[in-house]
């Protein structure tokens, strides 16, 4: 057979010179489908979270907005291929050069895809796109390599899904043509120079206008932040964003920006001030007793140094616990926790109670120091740098010997360190356990995170019988948390349930119920204050614990075993983490001022608390019956407090939305000014307004 001698048409020129622009094209085309499927993914493994995000139009607005986000990140990251495909020069239409551009295109496009796929996994611990600060977060760790194996195994179907999907972007590629033989004439070279020239001159400002989010005039760079434009709930943010965006924008960011609604320090003390100072005539008088029966005995400060001891239980969320959930299944909802469930009708808790964050290193600040996450976790910020104290600070300078207690390594999490910051005088984790001949040492290491919760805890009771009063000693435990395993002793006691960390929290109850007990045999259990919650929430099955406020509910539990100061009984306030500092404070009659950003519940009317969480670009406020979103420019939402699944959006409705706003804002421009001018350590009481008694 006679071979054919290729003739290149009147067109062929043409065709050859814009082979590359024509590939690319339908490359970047493959990159957003890539995006697209890890969207779909992300969408399908957190499927529980979304349920109202369901309806076909609306999925559509958030697929459409994640266009919006797809293309800066996919510019971002193959602005280099962008570059070699269009560069102007002949020479590069070769065999290995585009065989090169082919492996640069596909090896960063994979990478683009795992991190989607693996954050996919991450979100029901965090309820966001992960950031930069998640590098900063888990620096200390050493076992997250075990923890990553273990993922792979339970979510096998995204490493097939990888596979696919990367093998078929390898397949579907397009390589342009090589007909080198094209340029021979000087004049060939010409045209294709300029063609590709004209290409790169046109790209460059539409990847501008790509990764800005419009090439119209004023339009500021999109950020993380803009997600909320296309949701109705801060956590459908997490379906609009895509983690290689949330992880480039915020390389190098600076968190927090003082907003323009405020002059002056002065000026926003007039609606909102973080800083106390306790009179003896504000706590002889009683919290609210008009309003219930079990706090009508009015709350004194104590008579003598108090103890106090602050549980922080990893992932204990308030829906696990059956006393605090009595309407809950029509009445019919037993918990997972008898030995807080006992606990509690002992103790004084509240009929709303919140978190302050969304993670464990989110806790410490809220708990321990009054500070709640706003943007990203405080102690990862430059603002961590700053000058702060905490509740064992302020005691410490009191006389109280102090002690923070954590069963992990040395360094994890960053909390010696920040314990070390706040005024600790002792830290106690794995390894001193371990040295420690009446326990069992590390024969109780999970293989995870650290001791379990059973020893721990008996170790933390032993170490505080030694300890002089008064003392002040917080102890964060650490078995209820992913990968969600107890001991081998009790994998037939505590069984799987509905969810895999139910059984987790079951064992972690009869770890605080023995330590509870032990504790009652101690000389100094009569003299203490205990102060129970969580570092934040975790797994749920009920819808309205998966609402945007409901993600946020955790317990928090004040027990006063001598009955002398705190009354058991329900309080109508609403409680919040930064309350704790204040509230415990105010308890031990503590005179001089502080920082907090939250409040003494027990001298403060039901009517005037608060509470107050940030999610994905949206502060949540919660006073005056209501929850209200605000974007940092403008309210998205309004619903009563008691509208459990967030239903009915009030916005404009309520004559309460101006005065929360209001409010809300002193409090966001309190927080980012004193977080950027190292106002976070008050030695001397704030001026306050004629007429204005302190807190």
């Amino acid at each position: 057979m006679r071979r054919t001698q290729h003739r290149p048409t009147r067109f062929g020129i043409l065709d050859t010179v814009f082979a590359p622009v024509a590939a690319l094209l339908w490359n970047l085309l493959l990159a957003y489908v890539v995006y697209f499927i890890a969207r779909v993914a992300y969408l399908c493994v957190n499927i529980d979270q979304f349920q109202d995000s369901l309806q076909p139009m609306h999925l559509l607005r958030l697929f459409r907005g994640g266009l919006v986000f797809d293309t800066p990140a996919i510019i971002y990251t193959n602005a280099l291929y962008i570059v070699l495909m269009l560069f102007p020069l002949h020479l590069k239409e070769r065999v290995g050069y585009h065989r090169f551009c082919k492996w640069l295109f596909v090896i960063v496009n994979a990478l683009a895809l795992v991190i989607n796929l693996c954050d996919s996994a991450y979100f029901p611990y965090t309820l966001r796109r992960t950031t930069t600060s998640v590098f900063r977060e888990f620096s200390n760790e050493n076992n997250l390599g075990g923890i990553f194996f273990t993922e792979l195994l339970h979510h096998w179907y995204l490493v097939i899904l990888f596979i696919v999907v990367v093998w078929a972007l390898w397949k579907l590629y397009a390589t342009p043509r090589i007909l080198s033989r094209y340029f021979k004439q000087r004049a060939q070279q010409w045209v294709y120079a300029c063609v590709m020239l004209v290409a790169l001159i046109i790209a460059v400002p539409l990847c501008i206008g790509g990764c800005r989010g419009g090439l119209g005039h004023g339009i500021r760079p999109i950020t993380i932040n803009n997600a909320n434009q296309y949701v109705d709930r801060p956590t459908e943010c997490a379906i609009v964003l895509n983690t290689p965006f949330a992880l480039i924008r915020t390389i190098g960011k600076s968190v927090f920006t003082v907003p323009s609604w405020y002059s002056s320090l002065e000026e926003a003390e007039k609606v909102f001030s973080p800083i106390h100072q306790f009179s003896p005539k504000t706590l002889e008088t009683p919290a609210a007793s008009e309003l219930t029966d079990t706090l009508k005995k009015p709350v004194t400060p104590a008579s003598q140094k108090k103890n106090v001891v602050v549980l922080i239980v990893e992932s204990f969320g308030r829906e696990y616990i059956g006393a605090l959930n009595r309407s809950l299944e029509g009445g019919h909802y037993k918990g997972y926790t008898p030995c807080i469930d006992s606990l509690v009708g002992r103790s004084l808790v509240f009929q709303y109670s919140f978190c302050n964050g969304r993670k464990s290193i989110d806790g410490m600040p809220s708990v321990l120091c009054g500070i709640p996450m706003f943007v990203e976790p405080f102690v990862l910020t430059p603002a961590s740098m700053n000058s702060y104290t905490s509740v064992a600070g302020l005691l410490k300078d009191e006389g109280y010997q102090t002690a923070f207690f954590h069963g992990a390594n040395r360094g994890s999490m960053g909390f010696m360190a920040f314990a070390n910051k706040v005024g600790f005088q002792e830290y106690y984790g794995r390894e001193d356990y371990a040295a420690d001949s009446r326990f069992g040492g590390d024969a109780d290491f999970d293989g995870h995170w650290g001791i379990w919760d059973e020893p721990f805890l008996q170790y933390y009771c032993a170490k505080m019988s030694e300890m002089k009063q008064p003392f002040m000693t917080a102890v964060f435990t650490a078995s209820s948390h992913h990968p969600f395993q107890i001991p081998e002793q009790y994998r037939n006691v505590y069984k799987e349930e509905q969810l895999p960390i139910h059984k987790c929290i079951r064992y972690t109850d009869m770890a605080l119920g023995r330590f509870f007990r032990e504790a009652s045999r101690q000389p100094w259990f009569r003299n203490t204050i205990f102060v129970l919650t969580s570092d934040h929430t975790n797994q749920s099955n009920h819808a309205e614990y998966m609402s945007d406020l409901g993600l946020f509910c955790s317990p928090i539990i004040i027990f006063d075993p001598s009955g002398e100061q705190v009354q058991p009984g329900v309080s109508p306030s609403v409680a919040q983490q930064i309350d704790i500092v204040p509230t415990v404070l105010g308890l031990l009659g503590y005179t001089k001022p502080f920082l907090s950003f939250g409040i003494d519940l027990l001298h403060t009317p039901a009517e005037k608390t608060f509470a107050v969480n940030y999610l994905n670009g949206v502060y949540q406020y919660v006073k005056y019956g209501y929850v209200l979103q605000f974007d940092g420019q403008q309210t998205k939402a309004v619903y009563r407090l008691d509208d459990r699944l967030m239903k009915h959006n009030l916005i404009g409705k309520v004559k309460e939305q101006a005065q929360m706003e209001r409010e809300l804002k002193a409090l966001i421009w309190q927080y980012m000014y004193r977080m950027e001018n190292d106002q976070l350590l008050e030695t001397h009481p704030q001026p306050l307004p004629k007429g204005v008694e302190p807190k």
